[in-house]
């Protein structure tokens, strides 16, 4: 089965040098601009848009700022009247006159004076006369035939023409094989979708403008094969043993004991999805998805002393030592057992100590940094692994702390509000649980737009609520994805704010040594400063209840999911809160609607939601955001209907035959090779 599928999807995996007219320098470029050196990436490299030449004009009829297709005579040539104007060829048909512009005389050659011409460009207008700069089609009457009615417009690079790129992807077409129908017949004949090659000739040799059916063919394709190797990864971890935590309670009960309040609905919520998780006997892959001050932590601290009663370890890896030093601090005030701490910049006795302690057992829970799942740390018992702030660990990452145990569950968390769309296009290889409701007693944050340039303002406005007893983070703007940048955006609003109000501000940022930072942060946390500088390093693991102003510069230039988070770090004492968004004095319409939406709503899903909308996916855990991540034919909003679909249909086709063995599920087969789901593959072969 494996060779009659790798010789079927051989034309894909050829190398472009392989196609007819492409050299290995050629090659080079449209790998470049296609994302890959393979005909398949070239073939996935699909249009951004169509021009329709098939309709002729006259001179008089074509649109300025349209592509026309005219058929003229040349009447005469007009050189330039100085040195670095055009040169102008006048041309006329039954409607009037009209000029070609010309920037390189060398195409002079193409308008022999008396010559019937088809031309085929964009047309303006000057001084009240019809013109083409530069056509892109200039064929002999006779020739008219050999005009493309429908040319597709393709992503290039530096060096690489769009013929060139036409003649391989027409390289490419012609060695395209007939692959079995992977899609149920009853979804094509519904949607009136055609076949995967015919859906690929159609869009890459249109003989008529295509509407959507094509490219949502595609994309529905690509999107089922990831949903397919989501659900055979899902099966496939259902079915590796695992082992079943049950505890008997007693260490739970002390914590929220010491916690003083019950878990909310939602965390108790989620929190029995977790459970029946760690008493299953497969291993669990859960994401805990909870807005800003959620309860998250409390949550993964009960499911770890769950597993401690069991009589097993439990690990909780953080992104960076200050976030692992506030959640040490936490479980250190909740758990009634050792909790201890293992990062890179433990002195070497206290980490020999610490290493003793997990390989023998006497220390049940660790929270560190990368430093857990180095190869000097062994486990006597690791029986679950928690990753907070998941997205910024990778997937090898992951999978080396769960290797630290035998069997170890695994629980990631993340408090950046993801939309459903990523949720289930992006992360479907895990079971989700989502706490909704924030704790009782969490004050809404009054949310204000200004200009940057009335920073004389703001200051005063910071400082008449210093007055009141306030205390303010002020964070620093996103000016490039320069660390080094943002530092000295930092460190300029930290002097020029010092001069103002003396020794009460403090600075922070992540290439401070972690002492200096953590001092500043914790003259801030004891009121000795009334306002925190920093970068976004504030954005997890900080929590000064007392703190009730951020200010933050350059919003505009901020991910909303990131505004929220940092948002988050207010609200959360007793007091009013505020926080002020500064954007540039030229505001884009999208970029203050965006804005807006943080304004109206402090539900992140929402934000979430919208912002995936408004600017397509891409990092939505970051400042970039535009594109559905990992995909190449899906788009964001387009297809954002047919994600759904496509885990129903890969649940339902793996439910009737589990090994894809029938005639459609080796058709499968062929879809999951085809758009590289190596991982999905092997879980089927293991199966």
């Amino acid at each position: 089965m494996t060779t009659n599928i790798s010789e079927s999807l051989a034309p894909f995996r050829a190398e472009l040098a392989s196609l007819p007219g492409i050299g290995p320098k050629l090659a080079a470029l449209i790998a470049r601009a296609v994302g890959g050196p393979s005909v398949g990436d070239l073939l996935f490299h699909l249009p951004l848009h169509f021009i329709d030449r098939s309709r002729q004009s006259t001179l008089a009829e074509a649109e300025p700022g349209s592509v026309a297709t005219v058929m003229v005579e040349v009447v005469r040539h007009e050189a330039p009247a100085r040195r670095g104007q055009p040169h102008r060829v006048v041309i006329r048909d039954a409607s009037g006159f009209g000029e070609v512009v010309l920037f390189h005389p060398g195409r002079l050659g193409q308008f022999p004076v008396g010559a019937k011409l088809l031309l085929s460009g964009k047309i303006e207008r000057f001084a009240d006369r019809p013109t083409l700069p530069h056509p892109d089609y200039v064929l002999p009457a006779a020739q008219a035939a050999s005009l493309p009615a429908i040319e597709p417009v393709r992503g290039l690079t530096a060096g690489l023409t769009a013929r060139v790129m036409a003649r391989a992807v027409d390289g490419a077409l012609a060695r395209l094989p007939e692959l079995p129908e992977w899609q149920l017949p009853s979804v094509l004949q519904k949607r009136r979708w055609p076949g995967f090659t015919a859906a690929l000739r159609t869009l890459h040799a249109p003989e008529s403008m295509p509407d959507d059916r094509p490219a949502r063919r595609l994309a529905y394709d690509e999107l089922l094969a990831r949903q397919l190797a989501f659900a055979l990864i899902r099966a496939r971890r259902r079915r590796r043993p695992g082992r079943a935590f049950t505890g008997d309670g007693r260490l739970r009960a002390a914590a929220l004991a010491r916690f003083g309040f019950a878990p909310t609905d939602a965390q108790a919520a989620a929190l029995a999805e977790i459970d029946a998780d760690l008493a299953a006997p497969h291993r669990m892959l859960r994401l805990l998805q909870g807005d800003v001050g959620a309860g998250k932590t409390l949550v993964a601290t009960l499911a770890m002393l769950r597993v401690v009663e069991a009589g097993a370890q439990a690990a909780l890896l953080a992104p960076t030592e200050l976030l692992a030093r506030q959640h040490l601090a936490t479980l250190e005030k909740l758990c009634p057992v050792p909790v201890a701490l293992l990062t890179g910049s433990l002195r070497a006795a206290e980490r020999r100590l610490v290493l003793a302690g997990l390989a023998d057992g006497s220390i049940p829970i660790v929270v560190g940094t990368h430093a857990i799942f180095q190869k000097s740390v062994a486990f006597h018992d690791l029986g679950l692994a928690v990753i907070d702030e998941q997205h910024r660990f990778g997937v090898e990452q992951r999978f080396a702390l769960g290797a630290k145990g035998s069997a170890t569950d695994m629980l990631v968390m993340t408090a950046t509000p993801i939309p459903r769309t990523l949720l289930l296009s992006h992360w479907g290889e895990m079971s989700v649980s989502r706490i909704l409701a924030k704790p009782a007693g969490r004050k809404p944050i009054r949310t204000t737009l200004h200009p940057a340039g009335r920073m004389e303002e703001i200051v005063a406005a910071v400082a008449r609520m210093i007055r009141r007893g306030g205390r303010v983070y002020w964070v620093c703007p996103l000016v490039a994805e320069s660390e080094a940048v943002d530092i000295a955006a930092a460190e300029a609003r930290f002097a020029a704010l010092a001069e103002r109000f003396g020794d009460r501000v403090v600075l922070a940022h992540g290439r401070q040594p972690i002492e200096i930072r953590a001092a500043a942060l914790e003259r801030f946390a004891r009121g000795e400063a009334d306002i925190l500088v920093s970068t976004t390093v504030i954005e997890v693991g900080v929590d000064v209840p007392e703190a009730n102003v951020m200010v933050i510069e350059r919003a505009d230039r901020f991910g909303l999911a990131q505004l929220h988070q940092l948002r988050g770090r207010v609200g959360r004492g007793a007091a009013a809160s505020f926080c002020l968004l500064l954007h540039g004095d030229e505001l884009s319409q999208a970029a203050r609607r965006r804005l807006a939406i943080l304004r109206e709503t402090e539900d992140g899903f929402r934000i979430a939601d919208e912002d995936f909308r408004l600017r397509g996916g891409g990092d939505i855990l970051g400042a970039k955001q535009s594109g559905l991540p990992g995909y190449r034919l899906a788009d964001a909003e387009r297809d954002e209907d047919l994600i759904p679909m496509a885990q129903k249909d890969a649940t339902l086709l793996l439910d009737t035959d589990p090994h894809l063995e029938t005639p459609r599920g080796r058709a499968a087969r062929v879809l999951l090779h085809l758009f590289e789901q190596d991982r999905a593959i092997r879980a089927l072969v293991a199966g």
